[in-house]
């Protein structure tokens, strides 16, 4: 906000230990770092898997339109594997279905971390947002001159379910979340992602966030039922930078805009735009010796 039969059930432990890693998709990593070699450098051959450690530090709201805060300093496993059909990178894991030169297809997940409501003042005395996973598929389309077979600018459509760990797997409904996306080489070998994108959501996930039932209300919060519809605006920009040949440092921000939103009335928005940032280290342990197919 962000796992299929087969070939993935044979590499189960990996996707566990890139679940990890995905629970930083909406804690402030853009959802798509730089992907493919920019056209017009040099094309270096990726190593089939990488895998270290992950050292990230991020502040973000405790959920869009919030005035409350949640920051974290988290130490994970980090996992990438590029097999010609599973994927484990850039904050996904999951099944590409289909790829041709302009379009490609995945089943996959991400995850975002909760928050607990005693910290959250207009949340107070109310279920604690728990931790998501979002399962689902994600069509993709690269724009631009794709006669390489790689493209630095593409539209993705992911549409997934979210469902909450903590609160016995249930479901809390659906997130569609349509981006822009472009992958630029900047000056002293950082690359960057650039993101614009719109976060919608369906009733049964707008009342997850923004909902408040007669039991919930006080007299400074009243009752609210949400509506299905927009939750934010956003811009993001994801940035990378090797500072040698196994530790990268990594950096993001992502501004969002509740302009427009489907459930600005509800008690519990307190700001109408908001902002994400984190920083870390990427330090790779091993690679394979095997390259990936593409």
């Amino acid at each position: 906000m962000t796992l299929c039969a087969g070939k993935i059930l044979e590499a189960f432990p990996s996707t566990v230990v890139a679940a990890g890693f995905c629970l930083l998709a909406n804690c402030a990593l853009a959802d798509d770092t730089p992907a493919q070699p920019i056209p017009g450098a040099a094309h270096r051959a990726l190593p089939l898997w990488e895998a270290g450690l992950l050292g990230f530090g991020y502040t973000q709201p405790a959920y869009p339109g919030a005035d409350d805060r949640t920051s974290a300093l988290l130490g994970l496993p980090y996992l990438v594997y590029r097999g010609q059909y599973l994927r484990a990178e850039r904050g996904n894991v999951g099944l590409r279905a289909l790829m041709t030169p302009r379009i490609e297809m995945d089943v996959g997940f991400g995850a975002s971390l909760g928050s607990s409501s005693s910290d959250v003042a207009a949340r107070r005395g109310m279920p604690d947002l728990g931790t998501m996973i979002e399962f689902g598929p994600r069509l993709k389309i690269n724009l631009g001159d794709v006669s390489s077979g790689r493209s630095d600018m593409r539209l993705q459509f992911p549409l997934r379910e979210v469902i909450d760990i903590s609160d016995g797997f249930r479901s809390k409904g659906i997130a569609f979340e349509p981006q822009w996306v472009i992958d630029k080489r900047l000056p002293d070998n950082w690359l960057a992602s650039i993101d614009l994108g719109a976060l919608f959501g369906d009733k049964e996930l707008n009342d997850t966030y923004y909902g408040v039932t007669p039991a919930e209300a006080t007299p400074t919060r009243p009752s609210y039922t949400a509506r299905s519809g927009l939750i934010a605006l956003r811009a993001g920009l994801f940035a990378t930078h090797p500072l040698s040949s196994d530790v990268r440092l990594i950096c993001t921000i992502r501004v969002e805009s509740l302009a427009g939103a489907a459930n600005t009335d509800s008690p519990l928005v307190r700001r109408n735009s908001g902002w994400s940032a984190g920083i870390g280290l990427v330090w790779v342990l091993g690679r394979s010796e095997q390259n990936a197919k593409d």
